[in-house]
């Protein structure tokens, strides 16, 4: 089963708490510092100490380096990065990380990715941060991240540029690019800083996934308080269910329309599903006064929700949009070509639990033999489900 961890934010996120808590669940700490040295970056160390706050025990990770006053872009961060001997995965997340941090910074002082300069974030126990927990990660066999909701704090911090309202911009700025779950929470402090907020709204799904528990671990903070400032993550394999039909969910967009002509509601649905709706469809329906209506409704994924939402009130007369999260239970699938005297066909295999339990030729392809051929598209079909067995290639 994949290896799988979810991030407990009961209290928030930093990069600090995040590499603590995977210290403290079995990470190497001379594996990670191994790992970390491959980086053309000097004069830091990493430390990791057990600690007990309140009644948790816990492991404080503390990245020393001296006081950096290069301001380093993307490029520079980029190039540092990129010239270490790390996994190729390594790499590619600790950049997506950092270049979503840059976007974040470039939307809230309205300027370009390129004219940003980090400040906190860039230097050298940012970098040992974040760079660490994607290795922590790899090195922990962590195929899949999950994170719960976020509580985010008030008050003020300090930055570089000068006290800001916390949650810092730049926070929000990020967990809106994926539309992060949050929770309400007035802890006078920041709790949910700008580097922890990247880590998962680049690694993470927010949710908490079904596992068979491995190991859990708490990574501290630096600010004592009178509850715990730790981070808690739990690492496991996922569970069977989740692997071999994946339950996922999504939100069902419905609305009512009495006054519209059916060509233009045909053409909002063909419209969504351009979009990427998994699923759209009319249901004719007897609305008030004895008038016919149409329900439309799409199934899309919470990312597309906004542009769906917004595609439906532009294209349609609608007033209002409903919405409910749902669940489905999903087949894998895959996608193989067929052979035929006739011609090539691509056909979609239905798998359940590692066991082909369906196919389906395409239809596009199936159409275009039929025309080209003259033959009638049933026969074609037959043809290419005769021909399943007989050496089919994965496209």
């Amino acid at each position: 089963m994949p290896r799988v961890i979810y991030f407990d934010c009961f209290s928030g996120i930093s990069g600090d708490m995040a590499l603590g808590a995977l210290l403290d669940a079995g990470l190497s700490l001379e594996a990670l510092r191994a790992a970390l040295q491959r980086l053309d970056i000097h004069g830091w160390t990493l430390h990791a100490t057990r600690e007990v706050r309140g009644s948790l025990a816990g492991t404080r990770a503390n990245v020393v380096a001296p006081e950096d006053h290069v301001h380093r872009n993307l490029d520079d961060i980029r190039a540092i990065i990129t010239a270490a001997s790390l996994p190729a995965a390594v790499i590619e997340r600790s950049m997506r990380i950092f270049t979503i941090l840059a976007e974040a910074e470039a939307r809230v002082h309205g300027t370009t990715v390129d004219q940003i300069h980090f400040h906190e974030v860039g230097a050298l126990d940012a970098i040992i941060d974040i760079v660490g927990v994607v290795t922590g990660l790899d090195l922990l066999g962590v195929e899949q991240v999950f994170a719960s909701p976020l509580p985010l704090g008030a008050g003020w911090v300090r930055t570089a540029h000068g006290p800001l309202p916390v949650p810092a911009p730049a926070t929000l700025e990020i967990l809106a690019s994926v539309g992060a779950p949050v929770t309400p929470d007035e802890t006078p402090f920041e709790l949910t800083t700008p580097t922890g907020a990247a880590i998962l709204a680049a690694l993470a799904t927010f949710r908490r996934p079904p596992m068979r528990l491995r190991a859990i671990g708490y990574g501290f903070g630096a600010r004592q308080t009178e509850r715990p400032n730790a981070l808690r993550v739990w690492m496991g394999d996922l569970d069977e269910k989740e692997a071999s039909a994946r339950q996922s969910s999504l939100v069902l967009l419905e609305t009512n329309i009495d006054d519209q002509s059916a060509e233009q509601v045909a053409y909002a649905a063909d419209r969504l599903r351009e979009a990427g709706a998994l699923d759209v469809w009319c249901t004719p329906i007897l609305m008030k006064k004895g008038r016919t209506g149409v329900l439309l409704s799409a199934l899309v994924s919470a990312e597309l929700e906004e542009t769906a939402v917004d595609l439906i009130m532009r294209e349609t007369t609608t007033l209002g949009v409903r919405r409910r999260v749902v669940e489905r239970h999903e087949c894998d699938r895959d996608i193989v070509e067929v052979v035929t005297p006739l011609g090539t066909a691509r056909v979609k295999r239905k798998w359940r639990r590692g066991e082909l339990i369906g196919a389906a030729p395409e239809y596009e392809d199936c159409a275009r033999i039929a025309r080209e051929r003259g033959v009638p598209l049933a026969t074609v079909y037959q043809m290419v489900m005769g021909r399943m067995g007989d050496g089919a290639t994965k496209c």
